[in-house]
């Protein structure tokens, strides 16, 4: 080997060298950022899925409840005098320490207290133990989110108040455990009470709503445009149009749903059919472009061996091409819906922004979703808001994780290597 050719050999082995050692540096910075963002996250995150709950004894003091008007009682004075009453506190004629105490727990122990003497009216005049979470600022004090050394000025909580914290946890009153309520509840303007049912349950029915559209128009768009469409000019403008409309920004689907289908159709806004018209919109061209690539991947001997035992051409698409590409297909459906669960863009163009405390009641009514719920959480003034909206992305991101491990086991359990 000559001098000349020794040193282009030697430079080629240094570049390859150096171009294995840049794609080593990219995966490990690629790494680095997702380790940082889901660590964010989850440190952010985590402490809310445990909380802290308050159980005490209330009597049901038959004077300050008015029998002909339930609704019309002050329950939650109830329950700062019965706390008041464990502290060992008197209040004060302008009730300044009933209303600090009121600041340490929840409203929900005073709708407690209405439903049960609804359905008892004879607990009236005896003493019950009701149980609910303490006020968010209180539950991010016992997480140590909130602390006594932050000069009094800064913090909602004062001095007493954090005693007052103290001896309760010391005493049993307030017990910490698994927050079960931030997935048994919808949304609420009090952050203790806020959960993600509603946004999980509004999510499934407006993905079902994307699936029922998307992946029966994407499936035979695709069958059509692979198997039985004529190679010509307009069949080719289809084809990039199509691969175009993959690539489109999903806010413009959120201004074509809201021009076409509330503007034009009179679609209600903010509703999970709406929303699921909108995602099927977007979902089409990957549904489309997955299906053909599965459909090109059978080889021409299954459809040579159909049609040569007298099969039609229907027939031999549809009882034996496509059977064979269900796995792509189904994978490929798998991730389109994946990537919709994710978008808020164009749910927010339709209007799914809108304050819903309960559960969706129907396919036209309003609704939430996650990705809106996680919006909606962090513009939130409140703290406690703040470590709720990282939970909500941690369930977000379970869910998308485990659409995308189903569809890479379907791939390796049922896809065939032709």
């Amino acid at each position: 080997m000559t001098d000349a050719a020794a040193t282009r050999l030697k430079k080629r082995h240094a570049a390859e060298t150096r171009f294995r050692m840049y794609g080593r540096v990219a995966i490990i910075v690629a790494l680095s950022f997702l380790v940082l963002l889901l660590g964010r996250i989850g440190m952010q995150g985590y402490s809310t899925f445990t909380t802290h709950t308050l159980s005490l004894p209330v009597y049901l003091d038959p004077a300050r409840i008015d029998r002909t008007y339930l609704e019309g009682s002050n329950y939650d004075s109830l329950v700062a005098q019965a706390l008041l009453k464990q502290l060992g506190e008197t209040d004060d004629e302008s009730y300044t320490v009933s209303g600090q105490v009121m600041d340490l727990i929840s409203r929900d122990l005073g709708f407690q207290i209405l439903n049960r003497i609804k359905a008892d009216p004879a607990l009236i005049g005896r003493t019950i133990t009701v149980t609910g979470p303490v006020k968010a600022d209180a539950d991010l004090y016992y997480k140590g989110q909130l602390k006594r050394s932050t000069d009094q000025a800064d913090r909602k909580l004062n001095d007493r108040q954090l005693a007052w914290l103290d001896r309760l946890k010391k005493s049993g009153a307030v017990t910490g455990g698994f927050n079960v309520g931030f997935f048994t509840h919808g949304d609420s303007t009090e952050p203790e009470q806020a959960g993600i049912l509603g946004a999980i349950v509004g999510s499934a029915m407006m993905l079902l709503v994307t699936a029922l559209i998307a992946v029966p128009m994407g499936v035979l768009a695709a069958v059509w445009l692979e198997e039985f469409a004529p190679k010509n000019r307009w069949t080719d403008v289809i084809e990039v149009n199509i691969n175009n409309l993959a690539a489109v920004p999903s806010i413009v689907y959120g201004l074509l749903g809201l021009a076409v289908f509330i503007n034009w159709f009179g679609a209600p806004r903010g509703a999970p059919l709406t929303g699921g018209m909108v995602l099927a919109l977007m979902a089409l061209p990957t549904v489309i472009i997955a299906t053909r690539s599965a459909l090109k991947a059978v080889p021409p001997s299954i459809r040579e061996a159909a049609l040569g035992v007298g099969a039609s051409r229907t027939q031999t698409v549809f009882h034996h091409v496509l059977p064979q590409a269900m796995p792509g297909v189904m994978t490929g459906t798998i991730l389109s819906l994946a990537h919709a669960l994710g978008e808020t863009a164009p749910l927010l163009m339709i209007g799914m922004i809108a304050f819903n405390p309960g559960l969706p009641e129907s396919f036209t009514g309003s609704a939430s979703v996650l990705p809106v719920q996680v919006f909606i959480w962090e513009n939130a003034s409140e703290r406690a808001f703040h470590e709720r909206t990282a939970a909500a992305i941690v369930v977000l991101l379970v869910f998308m994780i485990a659409m995308n491990a189903a569809a890479v086991i379907l791939r390796r359990r049922f896809e065939r290597r032709w």
